[in-house]
């Protein structure tokens, strides 16, 4: 898992839950822990926040994680970046901010925003607006 330290304690990841309203399971609190428990940031694809947990000790599929990551979105908790149509991290930032993507490492850590400038957006079609604008910069080492 990316990003990522261990966890402090129980508390973080239950009023984290609580903050939008999610019932508290084992498995949601297990792995908000893993997500906010140290209140750090930091970016997880499904599978790393899988092998985060085995490596803990709970008992958790990947499914569910797959399911609970997608409660924690649903609930404005967590932000899904999808970098290809195979990828998908998940961002404990809510705030609007770029992302660099290191395609030697497939790994997403946040760009500084104050050095993003964007100019101009195209006009949203007709019946549309625009909710929100990704920006995912690919890196490659030189």
């Amino acid at each position: 898992m990316t990003d990522h330290a261990p966890a402090t304690g129980q508390g973080q990841g239950t009023a984290w839950l609580a903050s939008a309203g999610l019932r508290p399971t084992r498995q949601r609190v297990a792995l908000a822990e893993l997500l906010v428990g140290d209140g750090q940031d930091r970016h997880v694809t499904a599978e790393s926040l899988f092998e985060a947990a085995v490596r803990t000790g709970d008992k958790v599929s990947l499914a569910t994680v797959y399911n609970t990551l997608r409660a924690f979105c649903d609930a404005g908790l967590l932000r899904e970046i999808v970098v290809d149509g195979t990828r998908s991290y998940f961002d404990t930032n809510m705030s609007d901010h770029p992302h660099f993507f290191w395609e030697d490492t497939a790994a997403l850590t946040d760009a500084p925003a104050e050095e993003l400038q964007i100019s101009r957006l195209p006009k949203a079609p007709d019946g549309a607006e625009i909710a929100k604008v990704d920006v995912v910069i690919r890196l490659r080492r030189s």
